[in-house]
């Protein structure tokens, strides 16, 4: 009986999400766990299944440091960014691009989903230019330099499109391409707000570490389970949000401002966790809406 109510909790947001796009950012130790790639994997096929559109953008952060390491070179970041010279270009797209992508779609198929994996140079997906970054100090704002750092200029949805309408799961890694053909390293976040607001998709939700926006990051009483937008912004401007929720805050205002219905920041570290934030009245992690 229990299995049933289970189920039938479900059936409304099943009926709701039918047909719908959900842009899925993929990233942290949810990346790194076994169990937790299992697990996300599945959830992402169960998805599909039951007649949800998924499109997966991941990062790899843990992954490229370890990579970094082991050739002897220290991981930097500003605000959450990783500063990029040209040799850790190249180990970026080693990561995401010939290992990290070719694993969830591994696990994917191994589910029984059909997944494609792509970067954002694929079909020129995503348009990008250097990243001009101001950061705030005491005695004003001041430009840094993060390297090969792209923003996106443009999204191009007609590949992912073409994948989905024909039953497939894109897994896309953030590397653009200039107009010169230049790449740059793209923050996995940002990329996943531009995509999901370029599809005009339902929802993004983005699995990360943590159990969502907290008050306080080391006591999970404090979460936040609803923000509007402009409480959001707010909690930004008082400088409430750090490090890595940063990206992940603002790419939240940007897709809900360019037609995504909402955004969810959950832990990937529940087993099942995008099954309980999209199909439990509950949920887990912090839901944006506008």
């Amino acid at each position: 009986m229990e299995k049933a109510k289970i189920l039938l909790e479900a059936l409304p947001y099943i009926q709701k999400f039918h047909d719908k796009v959900f842009v899925i950012k993929y990233g942290g130790h949810a990346m790194i766990d076994k169990n937790i790639k299992n697990w996300t994997a599945q959830d992402i096929v169960l998805l599909k299944y039951v007649g949800i559109k998924p499109v997966i953008v991941h990062g790899g952060g843990p992954e490229i440091n370890k990579a970094m390491e082991k050739m002897g070179k220290k991981p930097e970041f500003i605000h959450g960014l990783r500063v990029t010279d040209e040799e850790t270009l190249d180990i970026v797209e080693m990561v995401l691009t010939g290992k990290i992508n070719g694993e969830i779609v591994s696990k994917i198929t191994k589910y029984g989903g059909k997944a494609v994996g792509l970067s954002g140079k694929s079909g020129r997906i995503i348009v990008a230019k250097k990243k001009k970054k101001k950061i705030k100090t005491d005695s004003g704002e001041i430009e840094v330099d993060l390297g090969r750092v792209g923003e996106t200029v443009e999204v191009n949805t007609e590949l992912i499109e073409i994948l989905i309408n024909n039953d497939y799961i894109p897994v896309i890694s953030p590397i653009g391409l200039d107009t010169n053909g230049e790449a740059y390293n793209m923050n996995a976040d940002t990329v996943a707000g531009d995509i999901a607001g370029a599809l005009k998709a339902e929802k993004l939700i983005m699995i990360t570490d943590v159990d969502g926006i907290m008050d306080d990051v080391n006591d999970k009483s404090t979460l936040y389970k609803k923000l509007t937008v402009d409480e959001l912004r707010n909690l930004l401007d008082k400088g409430k949000i750090k490090g890595g929720m940063i990206p992940k805050a603002e790419s939240a205002i940007y897709a809900i401002e360019h037609g995504v219905k909402s955004v969810h920041i959950i832990n990937g570290k529940i087993p099942h966790a995008l099954l309980l934030e999209i199909f439990t009245e509950e949920g887990i992690g912090t839901m944006i809406t506008k």
